[in-house]
């Protein structure tokens, strides 16, 4: 009976070994990411790498940066596929006429990812089988499946299908299934567009000062930073930071992957209450606000 006992051990210890930890916390050094609230401070959001394809940045500059009033995405990217290209031009024609082009969140829909990155704060709570993601305009959340599959048919949703491993100290996330067929459906602030195909891989890490301070750089030198208590962050503080290694991939949409960082800061203010009024008229006429074929109470 010994002896038997002994190999069932054996088979479980091997069992364990051998199959991903269902229910795995985060390792000690990555705590942090799951402490306080993060805040990124500049828009439209992405740093763009010094190397390597970069993401659609704005063509229209003030003092060097992005001209956060004018959004005119360069449709000449070489990322873009013709059709693309030419869908984030017509977005930029609406801000060069004047008018600010309608978005997920001037519109009070839901942000898809990446589009939600437009968010400056952000929170990340923490369960054995599932990681949430809390944003801090119009209490967006996404829900991240830990150590699971996608379905082999996902069913497309505003935040799509997203899975999350641990590979060291690093949170990897992958999304698959982020819903097309609705109104503003776009990347980013420029209008480009995604299709089914899309696929975002996200990597959440803790890095030294040095490392974020690059990534801070890369942001403040091509993005815009607002003043006021919505992007209040400490620079002066030195300690960890949270940073996002982002990479994109859609056949139909993008020539090539392509990668991005954002890089996040702790912030300076308590984490603020914004609902998206809405807004039954968009600049130009009718919106496509949500609404309810009967009062909810």
């Amino acid at each position: 009976m010994k002896v038997r006992r002994d190999f069932l051990l054996l088979v479980t210890l091997a069992a364990a070994v051998a199959t991903p930890a269902f229910g795995q916390m985060a390792p000690p050094e990555a705590a942090d990411m799951f402490t306080g609230i993060w805040w990124h401070p500049t828009l439209p959001s992405f740093e763009p790498l010094a190397t390597g394809p970069k993401p659609v940045t704005n063509r229209t500059r003030y003092k060097g940066a992005s001209d956060y009033n004018n959004l005119v995405g360069d449709y000449t990217n070489p990322i873009l596929k013709p059709w693309a290209a030419e869908v984030v031009k017509k977005y930029g024609d609406i801000s060069l006429s004047g008018q600010v082009a309608p978005s997920p969140a001037n519109q009070c829909w839901p942000n898809q990812p990446p589009f939600i990155y437009k968010n400056f704060g952000l929170q990340m709570l923490q369960k054995p089988n599932e990681v949430t993601l809390i944003y801090e305009q119009d209490h967006e959340f996404r829900k991240i499946r830990m150590n699971q599959k996608h379905s082999e048919k996902v069913k497309p949703s505003f935040y799509g299908d997203s899975i999350g491993r641990w590979e060291g100290d690093t949170l990897v996330v992958e999304t698959v299934g982020v819903k097309v067929d609705r109104p503003y459906a776009m990347l980013d602030m420029f209008g480009t567009p995604y299709s089914e195909k899309l696929r975002l891989v996200e990597r959440y890490r803790m890095v030294d000062y040095d490392v974020a301070k690059d990534g801070l750089d890369r942001g403040f030198k091509e993005n815009w930073a607002p003043a006021g208590p919505m992007a209040a962050v400490d620079r002066n503080y030195r300690g960890k930071h949270l940073q996002i290694h982002v990479t994109i991939e859609d056949e139909d949409v993008f020539t090539t992957p392509w990668s991005a960082t954002l890089t996040y800061m702790r912030g300076t203010v308590p984490w603020p209450e914004t609902v998206c009024a809405e807004n039954t008229f968009e600049f130009d006429g009718q919106s496509h606000v949500p609404t309810a074929a009967k009062p909810d109470f």
